[in-house]
């Protein structure tokens, strides 16, 4: 698979591109700045260039900016997409120590599905970039959108990151849920000084 990654020299974008490369995908990096998208993607073993020229080489693009700039950079990246976009952000704000979902906010997927005209899914957010850039991780991951193509993408994806299952949670609207699950993993964390992972059970 070819992923193009925007936003991918963050943490998150970064240890994401590293398990990629790992799993034999072809990863470009992308970022405002060309120059730094390519010295990032170096340490990962891959390429990087200016966000407009990755997304059109790519099978898949993942939106890994940071939540509050994530529906601005999609708008702008518009005009360049011609594939799926998998989401990945978690807007998120702190009352007091603890983190939370902003109140009657739809989801960082939902605002980046409303500008675009490619499909959106959203997924991965309850992994962690610390863990995640160490290797793959033993944990499930969840993925929701309402097109059927642009799912097996972020599945195939997913499939490569974690050692756990990855599952269909549903539609696009249920990114609110997906979302407010990272507020929950870093309020554990705190809470326990850990590092949260799930497992769902039950299912067949």
């Amino acid at each position: 698979m070819k992923v193009a990654i925007v936003g991918g020299t963050g943490d998150f974008g970064l240890a994401l591109a590293a398990r990629l490369v790992e799993a034999g995908d072809e990863v470009v990096i992308g970022s405002r700045d060309a120059g730094r998208a390519q010295e990032k993607a170096s340490e990962v073993g891959c390429d990087g260039n200016r966000n407009a020229a990755v997304v059109g080489v790519a099978d898949l693009v993942v939106l890994a900016t940071e939540a509050n700039a994530a529906v601005a950079a999609a708008e702008e990246l518009d005009p360049f997409l011609r594939v799926p976009l998998l989401c990945v952000a978690s807007r998120l704000e702190f009352v007091e120590r603890w983190a939370r979902s902003p109140e009657a906010a739809r989801s960082v997927a939902e605002q980046v599905s409303d500008v675009v005209q490619v499909p959106v899914v959203a997924g991965l957010h309850s992994l962690a970039a610390g863990k995640l850039a160490r290797g793959r991780l033993d944990e499930d991951a969840f993925v929701c959108g309402d097109d059927g193509d642009a799912k097996e993408l972020a599945f195939e994806l997913a499939s490569k990151v974690v050692a756990g299952r990855v599952l269909d949670a549903g539609p696009l609207a249920s990114a609110r849920a997906l979302e407010g699950m990272t507020a929950v993993i870093v309020n554990l964390n705190k809470r326990y000084k850990g590092h949260a992972g799930l497992h769902v059970t039950g299912l067949p």
